[in-house]
């Protein structure tokens, strides 16, 4: 089941996320996000789902915008994490619905994933949603002793 977040997901959500950061290099930050202030931007109004299975969040997606300034008000730029046993399961594709379809409500023209060169299969689902690379920065980032690319896949939402 999708449903939008509340602040009472925001545990679950930093769990999720966390665990990323920790074990992986899907995401470049080191520093673990804390859920109050998760549950501080769910309630001033990010937009937020969460993914739940028999009633367990199990993932959760966010779009905020891509660069500051007026000139892209209309580009977001969004975050989708799923736990691995969620993995397979649709709850990845249904979420991006979720947020496409808020988006494009919202007036939103193009989302930008910024995903690492350390996760093929971050890129490959994106390429399944209809994403299509659009630029790489090199050695963008850096963890655990060694610079990572940042592969960018844009989708034109209207």
């Amino acid at each position: 089941m999708i449903r939008p977040a509340t602040a009472l997901d925001a545990p679950a959500i930093a769990e999720i996320w966390n665990q990323i950061i920790r074990e992986t290099t899907f995401t470049f930050t080191t520093t673990e996000k804390d859920p109050a202030a998760l549950a501080a931007q769910i309630t001033a109004g990010t937009p937020w789902w969460v993914a739940c299975v028999n009633g367990t969040v199990q993932g959760h997606a966010t779009y905020g915008q891509f660069r500051g300034g007026p000139g892209y008000a209309r580009s977001m730029e969004h975050s989708i994490h799923l736990t691995p046993a969620a993995q397979g399961q649709g709850l990845g594709r249904a979420l991006m619905q979720a947020l496409e379809t808020h988006a494009r409500a919202h007036g939103v023209h193009v989302m930008v994933a910024g995903v690492s060169s350390d996760n093929p299969a971050g890129q490959a689902f994106h390429a399944r949603m209809g994403y299509a690379p659009c630029g790489r920065v090199m050695q963008a980032g850096y963890k655990w002793g060694r610079y990572l690319d940042l592969v960018l896949m844009q989708k034109i939402l209207t």
